[in-house]
């Protein structure tokens, strides 16, 4: 069966033909034609245009633009306007701006200036994108579309938002009592006895009621849901044979992205590694770890909707401007991860606006330069490797639980200094990349039957279903680690009242007899081989019941401490961390582990060296990435053909900064 349209591996750009004299527009395509380029994006921010003036369209541009793309054989990819709503709606119909806790309006002059409870916003949303749906459902070029652009969290507290919130909590708990119950509520006298009074948090003290907070954040997360849903309806209904996506952007994410992608075909990610040489370090793992995470909004492969072409700017003081070859080598990383189409943002570099040194592939100057050209390589060689990468994937053995509900608890109750969720997750997936070991981020609750090796941090929020399904995936026989701050609370976030890790206590084999929060006071602890090992945010102090410890505290009261254990429990392990330890102790454990358990992984990896492996009914191809400025050199451990040159490769290969290698065991 022939694959959908967004299945296929090939490079795109943004183009904004609305920003550019009509006399541009066909030495544009030309020039994409000739690069390489196969996709292009379009109209995401154009409702001005689209819609001039209340119930007055205007799609004549937009069809000499798509037909003008057409003819120069590149695919289009349109985005619903509703994250920049014109001033006619915004002026006519003020409920479409949020409004903020103090009051102040989210005007209107840059982007998502949308309430997603707007009653008006749904109604004009809804016509524009019929109309555009329908105008284009037949479209030869068009081939999918993006909803709005960059969803986020915009904590409106407007009075739709106010009544909506109310009647979402109306519907999850159903009565007043419930909530007071739920939410405890009897804690500073803030019980609820009639529905009138229960109101977004307006602010007055920021601690607020923490179960009240994370609704609130629950309830705007399903606002988004619903919002979009109205425009996948649309879609769906006018657009059959399209696909449907979304661009998420800039994690760690406040919002739900796994709710948002339920009912998208693909998920897409606006990528942006940092290009300052002080973060070269970092960069390539937390941009790693983006990608894993995107991947693992659908559990399949992905688009780039944004790919960086030039040095960012306008939010901020400008990035420096990419090294030769960091354009190339990052657009490769993103497809070794999983993405098949990478989009890069933009074209050219916008003369007007706020985003005006937010810089594209082409310079003000309208000159194609040393940017430009590595482009164009990077296109010619995705297109030639395009028909061997179509339907690969990756296929791992390890996975983090990653989960936006833990992150809003612990954002809404930092529990020490220095404690950040996602940046240990970071470390968690920073240690198993440099391993060479393949790793999926996927939602807490998602099946875990392909893994040999589950890393859950702080479960904080702990529910009877999800300790149940770490149990039985331990007991078949699989390593299950998990991290302090699990057991915590209840779901609705409130404590529970037995020794922690709670619900996971029998599984981790261990209780927590005390904790010590000492953020960012470092300790150390020493493993069984009298190796010692820093470590800081928190100190859990615990009494083994059936787990065995392998490391122990060296200093404060709690000198001689279990610090970390291991419990066997059915055919299968489970570590608990008492302390967040360091990376050096990461490396030592989980290079253990991927030797004791056989893991699929590549050793001795260089610092800033990626290996990644994408293999379907092709074969398999080793992605190995220098993703630094620094040369290096990688060990294979048989012989490889590159299948950039077709050459032999075997032995120790030489990589230059930034230096790509993409190798098959295929001729």
């Amino acid at each position: 069966m022939e694959m959908l349209s967004y299945s296929n591996v090939q490079i795109g750009v943004d183009y904004y033909p609305e920003h550019w004299e009509e006399s541009m527009w066909e030495a544009d395509m030309q020039l994409m034609k000739d690069t390489g380029v196969k996709v292009v994006r379009v109209a995401e921010f154009a409702w001005s245009r689209l819609e001039p003036a209340e119930g007055s369209f205007d799609f004549a541009w937009l069809d000499r633009a798509v037909d003008a793309l057409h003819r120069y054989g590149l695919q289009v990819v349109i985005g619903t306007p509703t994250a920049t709503p014109p001033r006619w709606l915004t002026a006519g119909y003020p409920d479409v701006l949020p409004v903020f806790a103090d009051g102040q309006t989210f005007h209107p002059g840059v982007r998502g200036h949308r309430c997603y409870n707007s009653g008006s916003l749904r109604k004009y949303g809804t016509r524009i994108i019929s109309k555009l749906a329908r105008h284009y459902s037949s479209h030869p070029a068009v081939i999918g579309w993006q909803t709005d652009n960059e969803f986020g969290m915009i904590d409106c507290h407007c009075d739709r938002c106010n009544e909506a919130f109310r009647g979402w909590v109306q519907d999850k708990y159903k009565t007043l009592e419930h909530v007071n119950a739920e939410w405890g509520t009897v804690v500073w006298s803030g019980e609820y006895s009639d529905w009138q009074e229960l109101t977004v948090p307006y602010g007055g003290s920021p601690f607020q009621n923490p179960s009240l907070l994370l609704d609130f954040q629950r309830f705007q997360w399903d606002s988004v849901v619903k919002f979009q849903q109205t425009q996948i309806d649309v879609l769906r209904a006018e657009c059959p044979d399209h696909f449907i996506t979304h661009n998420f952007h800039s994690y760690p994410q406040r919002l739900d992205m796994y709710a948002v992608g339920t009912n998208l075909d693909v998920a897409s990610f606006d990528y942006y590694p940092n290009t300052s040489p002080d973060k070269q370090a970092t960069t390539p793992y937390s941009g790693a770890l983006s990608l894993d995470v995107t991947r693992g909004i659908k559990r399949k492969n992905f688009w780039i909707m944004e790919q960086l072409s030039g040095p960012p700017g306008c939010w901020m003081p400008m990035w420096r401007t990419p090294y030769p070859g960091f354009i190339r080598a990052y657009a490769w990383q993103a497809i070794a991860r999983g993405a098949d189409t990478v989009v890069h943002f933009r074209w050219r570099s916008a003369v007007a606006g706020a985003e005006q040194y937010w810089h594209g592939l082409i310079d003000h100057s309208n000159v194609p330069g040393r940017r430009f050209a590595e482009f164009g390589r990077l296109c010619y060689e995705v297109n030639a490797l395009a028909d061997k990468l179509k339907g690969t994937e990756l296929k791992h053995e390890v996975a983090i639980l990653h989960s936006h509900e833990q992150k809003a608890a612990l954002d809404i109750q930092p529990q020490a200094e220095g404690m950040d969720y996602y940046e240990n997750i970071k470390l968690y997936h920073r240690v198993l990349t440099k391993l060479g070991i393949g790793c999926d981020v996927i939602q807490a609750g998602e099946p875990l039957e392909r893994y040999k090796l589950v890393i859950a941090p702080s479960l904080y929020l702990l529910s009877e279903e999800l300790a149940a399904q770490l149990e039985a995936f331990a007991i078949k026989g699989g390593t299950l680690i998990l991290t302090n701050r699990s057991g915590v609370k209840n779901i609705n976030n409130i404590c529970v009242m037995q020794p922690l890790p709670g619900l996971l206590s029998r599984a981790a084999g261990v209780w927590v007899k005390e904790y010590d929060p000492v953020g960012g006071d470092v300790h150390t602890i020493t493993d069984q081989k009298g190796l010692s090992f820093e470590c800081s945010q928190w100190c859990d102090l615990l009494a083994p019941v059936t787990a065995e410890p392998i490391a122990w505290y060296n200093d404060d009261f709690y000198a001689g401490t279990a610090a970390i254990t291991v419990n066997s429990f059915g055919k299968g392990q489970v570590y608990y961390f008492g302390t967040h330890a360091g990376e050096n102790y990461w490396s030592v454990l989980l290079a253990g582990l991927a030797d004791k358990l056989s893991l699929q992984h590549f050793a001795g990896l260089p610092e800033g060296v990626q290996a990644t492996v994408r293999s379907g009914e092709n074969g398999s191809f080793l992605f190995l990435l220098n993703l630094g400025r620094t040369e290096q050199t990688v060990k294979l451990d048989k012989e490889y053909r590159c299948q950039l040159t077709g050459a032999v490769r075997s032995g120790p290969v030489v990589l230059a900064p930034y230096g790509v290698e993409i190798l098959g065991t295929e001729g």
